[in-house]
């Protein structure tokens, strides 16, 4: 080596700043720049030491009623905001939020779990401590299926590098993550050395550009193609790109249920959501007639093709996910979706002249009450979806408030939110906190049976504390009726709540008995006015009442049967 090159190499080095941080403050520190401004958590004494720097930091602690609630709007705030954050004590607290971390983890959520630890000392000397169940690494390893990747911030070597990695997983993944933090390494000292560049994963470029040729070659000799458009497109950051491919060639864009909103409902192209037998049959015909479907980013889950009532034809059928593309017979499990998707955006393809056609959805006739008719579940939502504007976000509780809302117009894009595929009931009450905790211009209205409500109604408390306005429609038809549908029986049922008397209990908010057509017009007129605090409604239906959606599906599987 010369003296010059010696001389750039002594430099470079002296560039090279080096500063002592610790665990916590660099975690905290690197959540904020990614966007993060509050994190939605119980404490316990595992993680107070950590709680109590969060709360000193420019990051907001939200408490919750539980952690499974916690889970929830964590869950609902980072299908909003890119990236939500869910911190707990050690067993109790992370293992009763274990059902919300799942569902992320199967919806394709980024959440980032941040758990305190019993202390690497303790644990040491004394061995049994509260809340173990088995080996100290008991709750990593029941993370461990439900998160992408994992850590423990035990050694000041590997600590920083260590969250780095996992925050890039769930980034790139969108999907839960894990952190563990021992209570006595909160304040552990690292070394900050300057980051690692991070490597993004690129295509075989030969399986792309056959992809995109194959695919190319189907779209250019299609005369009615489709677009349906999956959750992957918006988890990924896409739905800007697949509208203006759109746009550029006047493609249609139907979604699945789990990307219902995933573009704004009112866009001249939106051509309904489709979810096999759960879709009106205008819907049906107009997907399954098409010559070319180009499916991107659909997960093909038994909600999402309606009980497998869905039929795409593989001959004429593109599928494209993040796991790979499927052209016919051929598959290429080597390209992104991304790349996919852009490259296809730079090929000549014609403008199609098929159009959306006017599709007959009932809930968009002009609503008018008749004062003293006794309501029914169809009538409901209709009423709902006349009152829809830009600024709400609709939330629907799995069961008939879910498959019901299938035929909602939703205003904005991304402002439908359910758990839709993993389907766990108490979601969406929890999760219209997060989602008015991630955008608070935006009102919530939030769709749910009374035996959902059960699991976790009580959450609005948190609306009263932090001065939130979600709206509350109870489906209140004593039980469980998708249940009901598929094998009736005593255990269907549910204690009957005076709903509407719940803000007695929490001494805020505004409650209201619907019997009737007039009285829903009513409660939601003094509904849309109460702003600041929560509004429910306790909508009194027949036992067997049902959404037109459900009784869609509920034919066509028995004419299967037939």
């Amino acid at each position: 080596m010369n003296n010059t090159t010696q001389a750039k190499s002594k430099e470079s080095k002296s560039s090279i700043k080096i500063s002592k941080t610790t665990v916590t403050k660099y975690l905290i520190r690197r959540l904020g720049e990614l966007g993060v401004t509050d994190i939605f958590g119980i404490p316990g004494d595992y993680v107070l030491g950590f709680m109590k720097q969060v709360e000193d930091s420019p990051i907001r602690l939200v408490g919750t009623t539980n952690e499974l609630c916690a889970g929830y709007a964590a869950d609902a705030y980072a299908r909003l905001r890119g990236l939500g954050v869910l911190c707990l004590t050690y067993a109790v607290g992370t293992l009763s939020a274990a059902n919300a971390i799942a569902g992320a983890f199967a919806e394709k959520s980024p959440l980032v779990v941040i758990s305190g630890a019993p202390g690497l000392r303790e644990l040491r000397k004394r061995g049994l401590l509260h809340h173990m169940v088995g080996p100290a690494d008991t709750q990593l390893r029941c993370m461990q299926p439900i998160t992408a990747a994992q850590c423990v911030l035990d050694d000041p070597l590997t600590a920083l590098r260590e969250i780095d990695r996992v925050l890039e997983v769930c980034l790139r993944k969108k999907q839960p993550v894990y952190i563990e933090i021992p209570r006595d390494r909160v304040d552990l000292e690292c070394l900050e050395l300057p980051k690692l560049e991070q490597t993004r994963p690129t295509s075989d470029p030969d399986e792309l550009r056959e992809a995109v040729g194959e695919a190319l070659a189907m779209l250019q000799t299609a005369l009615k193609p489709v677009i349906l458009a999956g959750i992957e497109i918006h988890r990924m950051g896409l739905v800007n790109q697949l509208t203006a491919f759109a746009e550029k060639h006047n493609i249609p864009v139907c979604s699945t249920l789990l990307s219902k909103s995933v573009i704004s409902e009112k866009h001249p192209l939106y051509a309904g959501t489709y979810v096999g037998a759960l879709s009106r049959q205008d819907i049906v015909d107009f997907v399954e007639e098409s010559d070319c479907v180009l499916s991107l980013g659909t997960m093909p889950t038994d909600m999402d093709t309606g009980i497998f009532t869905a039929h795409l034809a593989p001959s004429s059928t593109i599928y494209a996910t993040a796991e790979g593309i499927r052209i016919c017979h051929h598959s290429f499990g080597d390209v992104l979706l991304d790349e996919f998707l852009n490259r296809l955006a730079a090929q000549e393809l014609p403008v199609f002249t098929r159009g959306v056609p006017h599709l007959k959805n009932p809930l968009a006739a002009p609503w008018k009450a008749a004062a003293d008719k006794p309501m029914t579940t169809e009538r409901l939502f209709q009423k709902v979806n006349s009152i829809l504007t830009p600024d709400m976000a609709v939330l629907a509780d799995p069961g008939d408030a879910m498959f019901g809302s299938i035929d909602l117009a939703v205003h904005q894009g991304a402002k439908f939110l359910s758990s839709s595929f993993y389907a766990t009931l108490g979601w969406a009450v929890p999760a219209a906190i997060g989602a008015q905790v991630a955008m608070p211009g935006l009102r919530p209205l939030v769709l749910v049976g009374d035996g959902a409500f059960h699991f976790t109604g009580t959450e609005l408390s948190t609306a009263v504390r932090m001065g939130l306005d979600p709206i509350v429609i109870v489906l209140n038809n004593h039980g469980y009726l998708t249940e009901r549908f598929i094998l009736e029986g005593k255990f269907n049922d549910v204690q009957e709540w005076r709903f509407h008397k719940l803000p007695e209990l929490f001494a805020s908010g505004e409650g209201f008995l619907v019997r009737t057509e007039g009285e829903l017009d009513a409660a939601l007129a003094k509904a849309l006015a109460n702003k600041g605090k929560f509004t429910i409604l306790n909508v009194l239906l027949d036992k067997m009442d049902s959404s037109p959606a459900l009784r869609r599906l509920g034919k066509s599987l028995s004419d299967r049967v037939g």
